[in-house]
């Protein structure tokens, strides 16, 4: 079913008989029942307002085509989206409304937030096939905010998104990247903890340990970028080598993408966890290779297919999603965290409440 207005969708949600598969632009390979809704159909900018920083969507438009928009005003999407096929092996177009139906963040979430902290507004249809509005198109408009985050991160197991309205950024004017030679990832995580615990704005913090480098971004008008980039140096002074970095854009690309990992075999899990804890939880992964995000509060990890990593980490604070594996494997240890019995009740009863016959995407969220 391939609907073309936000009416047809209605329509064709209030006359199923049998659970569906949400499908955006195609690119996260996720599987589910054989009868599917795909959202393409329901593509275009409805507003673009530079001056108020605000864009309203359809979201079976491209991401490609949103981020032009917005380089044309010398704006972008400031939460930094990852492009996911590289990773996954997967075709597709990236939607705007695959970004917000997974709340896909890149690395500069740790400076400028989530993807739902800059959605404004949604239009959506439940799994009663009723049309539902919620928020607005400036950020003082707060009506039904907690419904407009709600949305952000639900995969499509509460209603098929139509529209969304977002706030964007100005593009930084500079791009500076600093590379901190570090033996192991505890020396890492410190060196990231106290850039981001520093006043000089850092807006992303990483570590690869294939090459042994902290990597630090500062973004903002030349002049500022320059000293606040002098500034980390002498805070950082002693943990280890520092450089900057010449290809500043094209490595973060690739860090967002998780590159890295690109065309290797095995299966790929995305652990959300207290940076302070990573080093602990990375030893216990035996991972093949690791990546780390968000200042070490975010870890990839390559091991072989088949993997319960969950085991391997035990009891931990934070989360495991599986994020690349055969269906057999996601099949049975599920793509994401098992929820405390409280927490997973509460959210059964949301999920009902919004789509009471257990139709759109049944069992992604466990």
């Amino acid at each position: 079913m391939k609907p073309e207005t936000e009416a047809e969708l209605a329509e064709m949600v209030a006359g199923l008989t049998e659970p569906v598969n949400i499908v955006g632009g195609g690119t996260r390979g996720i599987t589910g029942p054989a009868a599917t809704i795909e959202t393409v159909g329901l593509s275009g900018i409805a507003l673009y307002e530079p001056g108020a920083l605000t864009i309203v969507a359809q979201v079976g438009t491209p991401l490609a085509r949103i981020e032009a928009a917005l380089e044309a005003e010398g704006q972008q999407l400031a939460f930094e989206p990852m492009d996911h096929r590289g990773l996954l092996g997967t075709g597709g177009t990236p939607t705007i409304g695959g970004v917000v139906a997974t709340n896909i963040s890149g690395p500069r979430r740790i400076q400028a937030g989530a993807c739902r902290d800059f959605l404004l507004g949604v239009r959506f249809v439940d799994g009663a096939g009723q049309v539902v509005k919620n928020g607005g198109r400036v950020m003082k408009n707060v009506t039904g905010y907690d419904l407009v985050k709600l949305m952000a991160g639900s995969w499509g197991t509460l209603g098929v998104l139509t529209e969304v309205s977002l706030k964007v950024l100005p593009k930084p004017e500079v791009s500076a990247t600093l590379a901190i030679q570090v033996p192991d990832t505890t020396t890492a995580i410190r060196a990231l903890s106290a850039a981001l615990k520093s006043p000089f704005e850092v807006s992303g913090a990483a570590y690869d340990p294939q090459d042994g480098q902290a990597l630090l971004r500062v973004e903002g008008f030349a002049e500022s970028v320059a000293y606040r980039v002098e500034q980390l140096k002498s805070v950082l002074a002693g943990i280890g080598e520092i450089a900057e970095v010449s290809n500043s854009a094209a490595l973060w690309r690739a860090l967002r993408d998780v590159a890295a990992f690109h065309g290797k075999d095995g299966d790929v899990w995305r652990i959300s966890v207290k940076p302070s804890d990573a080093p602990d939880l990375a030893a216990r992964l035996e991972a093949e290779q690791t990546l780390f995000d968000w200042g070490g509060g975010l870890i990839w990890a390559l091991v072989p297919k088949g993997t319960d990593l969950r085991a391997r980490l035990g009891a931990f604070e934070g989360h495991a999603t599986l994020v690349r594996a055969e269906a057999s494997t996601a099949e049975t240890l599920g793509r994401f965290q098992p929820e405390a019995a409280a927490v997973e009740a509460l959210n059964r009863g949301i999920r009902h409440k919004f789509d009471p016959r257990g139709l759109l995407n049944p069992g992604l969220m466990g």
